[in-house]
C-alpha cells in the first residue's frame, strides 16, 4: 500500500488556465512563423491579442511557458532575460529542457507579458528594475524583426518610471534607445521613443529641449496612427506654448483625425480638443457650437465652452469670472498659461464689436464697456488693435474719441483667395496621404501571370498543331478522291 509521502497529486488546470495556455502557444507559433517567413504582420497579429490575454494571464501559466523555452543552446542575453523573468514570478531557475534554442522574439514577447503582469498587480518598483534589464537586452540584440515588440517593452518601461515618480531617470535609457533605433532603422521603436521623450520633456515643462529634439529628428512617415496621433498632440502643445498658433492648430487638428473615434480613445479626444479650443481662440477664431455638443466632449469641454462665450462677446469681467471658477481645472489640464493669454484676445474682441456698433465713441465709454482701469489703457489698447489690423479706425487724441472707418466689401480683398487656398492645400494633402497609405500587392502575382501566359501560349501552339493536322488530313482525302476520279 502506498504511503501518503509517495502519492503525488496532480492539480487539474482550470478552463481559464487552459484557454490562456492555448492563446500563449498560438502566439508563440505566430512569432515563429514570422521569423521563418520574415513577415512582420505575424508579430503584429500576436501582439494584438495581448490585451485579451493579460486579463486571464496567471503567474504559473507564464512561468511554465518561460521554463519550456529554457535551453542550454540559448544565447547569453536570452538566457539572462528568461532567468530574470522567472525569478520575478517567484519561480526557481529552470533547467534547460527545450530541444531547440529560444528565438529572441519569443523571449522578449514573454518578457513583455511579465511586464504587464507586474503592472496589473501594482508591482511598480520590481517592474521598473526588470524593464530596465529587458530594454538593455533588446537594444543589444539589434534585430529589425524585434521592432514591434521592443517598442512596447520601452513604452511599459517608461510607464513604470512615470508611475513611480521617476520619469526623469528614464531619459538616458530613452536617448540610447533613440540612437539605436535610428542606426538600425527600427521605425516603430523610433516613433515610440520620440513620443515618449516629448512626453518626458513636457512633463517637466522643458519646452525648449522638446522643440530642439523635434527639430533635429525626423518622425517616421510609416509609423502607426496611434503613435502619429500622440506625436502630433505633443507637437501641438509645444507649438502653442512657443506662440506658433498656426502650426499648433494644424498639428492638433491632424491628431484628432488620426486618432480612431472609439470609446477607448475618448480620453485622448477630450485632451486634444481642450488645447485645440484654446488655440482657436488665441488665433481669433471661435469654435463651432456643434463641437461642444458632441456627447463625448460635452461635459469635459463645459469650462472651455464658457470661455469661448466670454471671448466671443468680449466681456472681460465674464472672462475673469470663468477663469477664477475653473482655475483648478485649467491647472490640472496644464492649459492655464494659455488661458491667461486670452485676456488680450477678449479685449480685442470687445474692441472689434464696439467698432462695428459705433462709428464714433469716446475713450471713456470704451474704458467703461471693457472694464479697464483708465482711459490711457484704453487708448493704448485701441492703438495696438489698429496697428495689428484688428479694427480700421483712427484716434483723435485731443478730443479723446475713436472714429471707425467705413466697412469695405470683403470680396474686394484677398481674404476669399486665402480661404480657398487653405482649403485646396488641405484637400491635396489629404489626397497625397491617402495615396501613400494604399497597399499594393507584392510581386508574387507576377509569377502566376507568367505561368498563365505560358499556358495560353502552349494552348495556342497546340491548337495550331491540331489545325495543321486537320488541314493535312483534308488535303490527303482530296488527293485520294481525285485519283479515284481519274
Amino acid at each position: 500500500m502506498a504511503t501518503p509521502e509517495n502519492v503525488t497529486m496532480e492539480v487539474e488546470a482550470t478552463p481559464e488556465q487552459k484557454l490562456a495556455e492555448s492563446h500563449l502557444a498560438r502566439n508563440v507559433k505566430f512569432l515563429e512563423r514570422g521569423i521563418a517567413t520574415a513577415e512582420v504582420h505575424y508579430t503584429h497579429r500576436a501582439l494584438r491579442t495581448i490585451f485579451s490575454l493579460r486579463k486571464r494571464l496567471q503567474p504559473d501559466v507564464l512561468a511554465e511557458s518561460i521554463a519550456a523555452h529554457v535551453s542550454k543552446s540559448n544565447s547569453q542575453v536570452v538566457a539572462d532575460c528568461l532567468h530574470r523573468a522567472a525569478e520575478s514570478l517567484g519561480q526557481p531557475r529552470a533547467a534547460g529542457t527545450a530541444t531547440k534554442a529560444c528565438e529572441p522574439e519569443v523571449c522578449l514577447f514573454l518578457c513583455l507579458l511579465v511586464q504587464l503582469y507586474h503592472l496589473d498587480h501594482n508591482e511598480h518598483e520590481r517592474g521598473a528594475q526588470l524593464s530596465d534589464v529587458f530594454v538593455e537586452a533588446a537594444l543589444d540584440l539589434q534585430r529589425r524583426t524585434l521592432d514591434p515588440i521592443v517598442s512596447r517593452i520601452i513604452f511599459y518601461c517608461s510607464r513604470f518610471f512615470e508611475v513611480t515618480g521617476r520619469l526623469a531617470d528614464a531619459r538616458p535609457m530613452l536617448l540610447r534607445a533613440l540612437q539605436t533605433a535610428t542606426l538600425t532603422n527600427m521605425k516603430e521603436t523610433k516613433a515610440m521613443v520620440l513620443t515618449l521623450l516629448l512626453r518626458n520633456y513636457l512633463n517637466y515643462k522643458l519646452y525648449d529641449q522638446a522643440e530642439r529634439l523635434a527639430a533635429r529628428s525626423s518622425f517616421p512617415t510609416d509609423a502607426p496612427n496611434n503613435l502619429l496621433a500622440r506625436y502630433l498632440y505633443y507637437m501641438g502643445r509645444i507649438e502653442a506654448v512657443q506662440l506658433n498658433y498656426s502650426q499648433a492648430q494644424v498639428h492638433l487638428l491632424e491628431a484628432t483625425r488620426k486618432a480612431p473615434s472609439t470609446p477607448a480613445t475618448a480620453g485622448f479626444q477630450q485632451t486634444v480638443h481642450k488645447i485645440y479650443v484654446i488655440v482657436e481662440l488665441l488665433m481669433g477664431n471661435i469654435p463651432e457650437r456643434s463641437l461642444f455638443r458632441t456627447p463625448v466632449l460635452k461635459k469635459p469641454l463645459q469650462p472651455y465652452f464658457e470661455l469661448a462665450q466670454a471671448v466671443r462677446v468680449g466681456d472681460l469681467s465674464q472672462f475673469q469670472d470663468v477663469v477664477s471658477r475653473y482655475q483648478d481645472q485649467f491647472l490640472k489640464d496644464q492649459v492655464l498659461i494659455l488661458v491667461q493669454r486670452l485676456r488680450h484676445n477678449v479685449i480685442k474682441a470687445g474692441i472689434r464689436s464696439i467698432s462695428v456698433a459705433y462709428s464714433r465713441i469716446s475713450l471713456r465709454d470704451i474704458c467703461l464697456k471693457l472694464h479697464l482701469d483708465s482711459e490711457e489703457d484704453a487708448e493704448y489698447i485701441v492703438a495696438k488693435a489698429i496697428r495689428d489690423g484688428v479694427i480700421d479706425a483712427t484716434i483723435d487724441h485731443e478730443k479723446g474719441f475713436v472714429k471707425s472707418a467705413e466697412v469695405h466689401n470683403v470680396y474686394g480683398t484677398s481674404d476669399p483667395q486665402h480661404a480657398f487656398d487653405k482649403r485646396i492645400t488641405f484637400c491635396l494633402g489629404l489626397y497625397n496621404e491617402s495615396v501613400k497609405s494604399m497597399r499594393y500587392p507584392g510581386g508574387d502575382h507576377r509569377k502566376e501571370l507568367a505561368y498563365a501566359d505560358e499556358a495560353i501560349k502552349r494552348e495556342r501552339e497546340l491548337a495550331q498543331e491540331i489545325e495543321n493536322e486537320e488541314y493535312d488530313s483534308d488535303s490527303d482525302a482530296m488527293d485520294d478522291a481525285t485519283d479515284e476520279d481519274l
